[in-house]
């Protein structure tokens, strides 16, 4: 438990030493929790070793012509060229090389960090400037002159004016002057005009309009938040096309070929073939529905014989004629049944004459 405490104070005091020295990595993160700012400096990232190589870019500035060369070949020779540094500076040896990367014990990295950032110049004058502030301070705080000004702050009085402006104002009584009427009308017009621009302003915003129904859909402090965090998501992906994808986006553009009616020709033929699968597949619902049809046809009872109603296929068996027959056939034999009907209702045994049409 004290050996995270130590961690977290370690984490705070190195990160606020780079805000301090005005480090560019850590501008626009806004980090608040210790376990962030640890995480920052203590976990294998390309951020962190950016951040290395800036804190020794800024104790050695012939390194920051160097090492941009050797992380677009190889992040390993970067990584071992810190190494040298750092045994430069006798904080580490040349094979520390998880202490470099950032696999080593949290506790270790940030001693190393804090060590190598002892070793900056900003950080040594700015400290030695506000010691040697400080103590001017309290030099010119306590010096003989200013005891009895201080004693008279720690016990003051109820009028704490030095004598000379007490004798200035004791005989002044500050009267406010009357605004003339042409102040006062110009006034007026002018804050009349400021709330006709104001409201005509308010009808614009369309986002401000519905603030008394949802007073959560236009916050400052969001829109604060918004903007850190696109400003954070925009470094991360500028030190990433650095990095890795310069050497991509850099690549001339591809050639386009000018045989593009090729895909014109297909295009038609395709929505051709998509048309004939059309037609053929309405050909089979179709065929399906005659099929139904015939069945219900053959299966339902329509057709009556001798009284009864019968399907097709039982109508043709009940009477075999029907294969035999010819339509003139069963037309004659039909006429010749209705004579012999019609010489029954008149009672004699001749036949009538029948012409054809």
């Amino acid at each position: 438990m004290a050996a995270t405490s130590k961690e977290h104070r370690l984490s705070q005091h190195v990160y606020a030493t780079l805000q301090t020295l005005s480090c560019s990595l850590v501008e626009g993160l806004y980090l608040r929790e210790a376990d962030s700012m640890q995480e920052l400096l203590c976990t294998p990232s390309q951020h962190r070793t950016d951040i290395l190589a800036w804190i020794c870019s800024s104790i050695c500035p012939s390194l920051s012509k160097k090492l941009p060369s050797l992380r677009s070949k190889d992040p390993i020779s970067l990584s071992q060229e810190l190494a040298v540094f750092g045994q430069e500076m006798m904080l580490c040896r040349t094979d520390d090389l998880d202490l470099i990367t950032g696999r080593a014990c949290p506790l270790r990295q940030l001693w190393f960090l804090e060590q190598l950032l002892t070793l900056v110049p900003d950080s040594v004058d700015s400290s030695e400037d506000s010691r040697a502030g400080g103590e001017g301070l309290l030099k010119e705080l306590f010096c003989p002159e200013a005891l009895p000004h201080l004693t008279h702050a720690l016990t003051p009085t109820l009028n704490p004016w030095p004598s000379d402006i007490r004798g200035a104002r004791k005989g002044q009584r500050s009267l406010p002057s009357r605004p003339r009427g042409e102040e006062v009308a110009g006034v007026t017009a002018l804050l009349e005009s400021t709330l006709a621009a104001l409201e005509q302003l308010h009808d614009q915003c369309v986002f401000l309009r519905g603030e008394e129904a949802s007073p959560s859909r236009f916050s400052v402090c969001a829109l604060r938040v918004a903007v850190s965090d696109l400003a954070q998501m925009m470094s991360v992906f500028s030190r990433v096309y650095d990095t890795d994808f310069r050497s991509y986006c850099s690549r001339d553009p591809p050639s386009l070929r000018s045989h593009t009616h090729i895909f014109s020709t297909v295009h038609r033929l395709l929505t051709a073939c998509n048309t004939e699968l059309e037609v053929l597949r309405q050909v089979s619902e179709v065929s399906v529905c005659l099929s139904d049809t015939v069945n219900e046809v053959h299966s339902d009872p329509c057709y009556w014989s001798h009284g009864h109603k019968h399907t097709l296929c039982e109508y043709i068996h009940t009477d075999p004629r029907l294969h035999k027959h010819t339509l003139s056939t069963q037309l004659e034999h039909l006429t010749k049944r209705y004579t012999e009907f019609l010489s029954l209702h008149h009672g004699t045994d001749s036949k009538l004459p029948l012409t054809e049409p």
